[in-house]
């Protein structure tokens, strides 16, 4: 059986009523005929929409056909053990041309009782945001369920939302149970569990295409919903060059951010996980013992886990990249 080698996928682009160009425009994507792209699914393990190699010697073959052979080689022993077939996280660039609904995901425990799979955690780094774009997350003030209900009813529900304007380089940690969406004009990478678990509790009345109301959740999200108040909503760092700044660190991703402006060396040796990484700006070469491959903004690309060294050389002056594994 040949080595594992730096792999990269073949995007899964999303077309969505709300969705955009911007990963043509500004990802350099090309999602061919689709009116539109809302998400381009860059790495996937999910049900109907499992990633397929596209370089190397196993292009053609899926990410479940390779977990299959490769194991814990591929993933990590400890994922294996957790996930099996499964590929645990799924990565995605969105674009939302329009507000997206309203919504929150259901912890583990819950989407395991009533659906039969996992919860959903998530993280989001905005990449491109217009003049005054908002997202929104969790609440602004105290709230019980009977006040949320009273505000839903009357049609207030986004009085008690928590709005915050974006720019570039802003992260928010989106636990399972936030109430939350993505606004108007903002382009972001989002990381995740394997889940498409999702109950939407407000769509500002929009109608379908037919002139239809899309469909809410709102009982189903009563219980998920995570009433407190926090003090922070967006994830405070401190960038440094040329070494990995911590993000977010859970128990379902670990992801750091990668500035670079010279060639580095990264030592897996001790990491029992695949890495991904994600190229945020510039454009770089990966060299490892079983090969190199060559990944630019808007790429996305896997190395498994019995890659235990890794040089990143830079093809441009400067690099961005977020690096994710399971800690």
């Amino acid at each position: 059986m040949e080595g594992l080698y730096p792999l990269k996928f073949t995007p899964i682009y999303k077309d969505k009523i709300w969705g955009g160009s911007k990963v043509k425009t500004v990802l350099n994507k090309d999602f061919g005929n689709l009116p539109n792209c809302g998400e381009s699914w860059e790495i996937s393990g999910y049900e109907n929409n499992v990633s397929i190699i596209s370089n190397g010697y196993l292009a053609g073959n899926s990410l479940e056909e390779l977990i299959e052979v490769y194991m814990g080689d591929l993933v990590g022993d400890q994922v294996f053990e957790t996930f099996g077939l499964e590929f645990p996280l799924l990565i995605k660039f969105i674009d939302a041309n329009d507000d997206l609904s309203i919504q929150v995901h259901p912890d583990d425990e819950m989407a395991s009782e009533r659906h039969n799979g996992s919860g959903k955690t998530e993280m989001w780094y905005v990449l491109q945001a217009d003049q005054g774009s908002r997202l929104q997350s969790g609440f602004n003030q105290p709230v019980d369920q009977e006040k949320y209900l009273e505000k839903l009813e009357q049609v207030e529900l986004t009085d008690i939302l928590n709005f915050e304007e974006v720019t570039a380089g802003d992260v928010f940690f989106i636990p399972a149970g936030r109430v939350h969406a993505i606004g108007k004009g903002i382009l972001l990478t989002e990381i995740q569990q394997t889940s498409d678990v999702t109950y939407r509790i407000y769509d500002y009345d929009r109608r379908d295409d037919k002139g239809n109301l899309r469909e809410l959740h709102t009982e189903l999200a009563l219980d998920a919903i995570d009433y407190k108040l926090y003090p922070e909503y967006k994830t405070k760092y401190e960038p440094k060059i040329n070494e990995s700044v911590e993000l977010v660190s859970c128990q379902y991703f670990t992801t750091n951010l990668l500035e670079l402006n010279q060639t580095i060396e990264k030592d897996y040796n001790k990491l029992d996980s695949f890495v991904i990484y994600i190229c945020l700006e510039g454009e770089l070469q990966i060299e490892t013992e079983s090969g190199s491959e060559s990944v630019q903004k808007g790429g996305t690309i896997l190395i498994p886990a019995s890659i235990e060294n890794v040089q990143l050389k830079l093809l441009s002056a400067t690099v961005k990249l977020l690096e994710v594994y399971i800690g």
